[in-house]
Order: C-alpha cells, then sequence, then structure tokens
C-alpha cells in the first residue's frame, strides 16, 4: 500500500535541470566545453585562500558573510547591507520566486532563456510562461504583451544563456518602466563580468525599486564548483529575501576563495581579454566554413547548423575527437550547439573537427 503524499503545487511538473555531459565513454582526456566554465580554472590566489581555510572547516561559516559583501558592495559600488549572498546564484533565483510567486501567480521568462527560471517557478507553485524572442535576443514588447494582473517576476539573462546575445538598457529600462506594481525585474548577469565595462544591471537596481541583479562567481572567477552567488535589489525586496537563507547557505572555504578571487583583478582582467580574443577568433573560424553564430557576449558562442539532424551529427563527431559542447535542444534551439570558449588548444580542436565534419556532408 502506497503513502498518500500531499505533494505541493508544481514540485510534479518540474523535469529535474541536467547540467551540460562532462564525460565521453573511453576517453579520460575528453574537453569539457559544455557548462561555460572557465578554462583557465581560478585564480592562483583563490586556490590558495581555500586551502587554507581548510584548516578550519570545523567552524561553522559567517552567517552573515559581511567580509565577502563588503568588498563586493567596494568593487562595485553597491550598498553592502541590500547584497545577499546564496549557494550559487540559482538560490537566489529560488528565493526570489518562493518570496513572491505562488499558486495563481505567472513568471515570465524568454524562450530560450536559462533554465532555472521555469523550473524555480513550478516549485514555488506558481505558472512559468515562456515568451517568445526576436531573432534570439530579448524583445521587449512581446514581454509587455505577456505581462498581465498575475505576473509576479520576469527574468532575463544579460548576456543571456545559450544564445549570449544582448539586451540594450535602453530596452531594459523601457521594460522595467512598463511594468505594473507589484511586478519584480530580475536581470541575470551570470556572465556580466565578460562585458567591458558593464554593469551587470546595478545602475536600474538603483533608479528602480521594481529590478533586482542576481550575479555568480561561477564563470569568470571560476568557482562552479564552490556554488557562490549574490543578489542586489531594494532595501524592501532584500529584507524579504534575508528572511528565506539559511544561517551557513555558503561555506567558509567557498566565501574565502570567492573573496580572493575578486580581489585578484589582475587575474580576472587576463581571463577577460583572453576569452574575447578567443571567442572571437572561435566565431570567425566557424563562420568561414558555413557555421554562423550570433555576437556573443559571454565565454560562449551559439552555433547554428542547417537543421536539428546537422546539429546531432555535428555534436557527434566532436565526441568522437574527444570534444564534449551543449545540445541545446531544451532551449528551444534543436538546430544549435553551445560551444564554451576553451583555451587555445581548444578552439583549434574544435575548428579543426568541425571543419572536417562540414568537408563531408
Amino acid at each position: 500500500m502506497g503513502l498518500k503524499l500531499n505533494i505541493q503545487p508544481g514540485i510534479m511538473g518540474v523535469k529535474p535541470y541536467v547540467g551540460g555531459v562532462s564525460k565521453i565513454a573511453g576517453n579520460a582526456n575528453a574537453i569539457k566545453l559544455s557548462s561555460n566554465e572557465n578554462p583557465l580554472g581560478p585564480s592562483p590566489k583563490a586556490l590558495a585562500a581555500y586551502q587554507a581555510e581548510a584548516a578550519h572547516m570545523h567552524r561553522y561559516p559567517s552567517e552573515n558573510h559581511a567580509a565577502l559583501r563588503e568588498l563586493i558592495a567596494h568593487s562595485y559600488g553597491l550598498d553592502e547591507a541590500r547584497i545577499l549572498m546564496g549557494c550559487g546564484s540559482d538560490e537566489i533565483i529560488s528565493f526570489l520566486c518562493r518570496a513572491f510567486a505562488g499558486v495563481g501567480d505567472e513568471v515570465l521568462y524568454t524562450e530560450h532563456g536559462f533554465g532555472m527560471y521555469q523550473i524555480s517557478a513550478r516549485l514555488s507553485g506558481a505558472t512559468p510562461v515562456s515568451v517568445p524572442e526576436k531573432n534570439r535576443v530579448t524583445d521587449v514588447d512581446t514581454l509587455l504583451a505577456a505581462v498581465n494582473e498575475n505576473t509576479r517576476l520576469i527574468f532575463i539573462a544579460n548576456p543571456n544563456n545559450p544564445t549570449g546575445t544582448m539586451t540594450p538598457d535602453a530596452e531594459i529600462a523601457r521594460l522595467a518602466d512598463g511594468l505594473p506594481d507589484g511586478c519584480l525585474l530580475v536581470l541575470d548577469g551570470a556572465y556580466a563580468e565578460f562585458v567591458y565595462g558593464f554593469d551587470g544591471g546595478a545602475a536600474f537596481v538603483e533608479t528602480r525599486d521594481n529590478v533586482v541583479m542576481t550575479r555568480t562567481f561561477s564563470k569568470i572567477f571560476g568557482l562552479g564548483g564552490l556554488r557562490v552567488g549574490w543578489g542586489y535589489g531594494s532595501a524592501e525586496v532584500m529584507a524579504v529575501l534575508n528572511r528565506l537563507k539559511g544561517p551557513f547557505n555558503v561555506s567558509s572555504p567557498a566565501l574565502a576563495a570567492a573573496k580572493a578571487a575578486l580581489e585578484d583583478v589582475e587575474y580576472t582582467e587576463y581571463c577577460r581579454a583572453e576569452n574575447e580574443k578567443w571567442r572571437g577568433w572561435l566565431a570567425a573560424e566557424l563562420g568561414k566554413i558555413g557555421i554562423p553564430s550570433d555576437p556573443s557576449f559571454a565565454n560562449f558562442i551559439l552555433a547554428r547548423f542547417s537543421s536539428a539532424d546537422e546539429a546531432q551529427a555535428a555534436n557527434a563527431h566532436l565526441q568522437d575527437n574527444g570534444l564534449i559542447v551543449r545540445l541545446v535542444a531544451s532551449y528551444n534551439l534543436p538546430q544549435a550547439l553551445r560551444i564554451t570558449i576553451g583555451d587555445v588548444v581548444a578552439c583549434r580542436q574544435v575548428v579543426a573537427a568541425l571543419t572536417e565534419f562540414k568537408a563531408r556532408i
């Protein structure tokens, strides 16, 4: 006789998030380009800070994350009191849905937007609503048309994942200013550091109470395995989110590594420059062999093929050559592959493999 479980609304409608493939059977030396990780790894100073903190792992971490929050505030010119640390920015996304969207409410996201938006919406009992993009770019007019009295949150990644495209500031402003009371715009800045001079949406948070920004240490800082993210919003919004945070949601080694990574500005700038160099080279070389991509502002490109079958065949050929990229059919892009920008060796191998692939078809 089975249990009579009282399952909360939305949970059974969730398809669990599936990350990028990380292994190829029989190939221990495969190059992983499927999860937008920094191929150069974290700052050596972050590694040293992590190792030093290991001796104290019997102690609970800081409950208020004061040292890291203070550094973030100083580095980005923000109000420390309105910064909330999370176990990755995914946790901040989850907090937002739990706090502001429930049964009968709607959460909007764009059709090629990050998968965790709709998952977190469902887990809160809300209804996720996918809104069409225009040529793989957020369409503000379509978003505004989709807003109704039940809309509570709108998620936009800028730059977007998996397209790599950006929404201009003027369009973000138009969207924020067009929302009704009680609806929040969430700007996911996971890839913000790859864009020179970009604040990830901080200026909108400072001038509009209905905008929230999320950020992460997983991408340019190379700390994906430690799960450190943060959010920033109005005092009213952050006071609500703080009530959802567990007392020790980010570990001491993670906090120490994140602080050291943020302090190592020279290394971050080096990673940004290397990414820009090889992103441009990879896009140009693939374009020459008939594989286009939109201008990307992140650490990946979205390589487009003539059909879903060709994309699947290209993916198989890359794997045969020890290269792991990301199929993105689940993001409504069955004819494309998302390719993380690797180091010089990885980028050259991708071009060589796809050149061979195109010559065969």
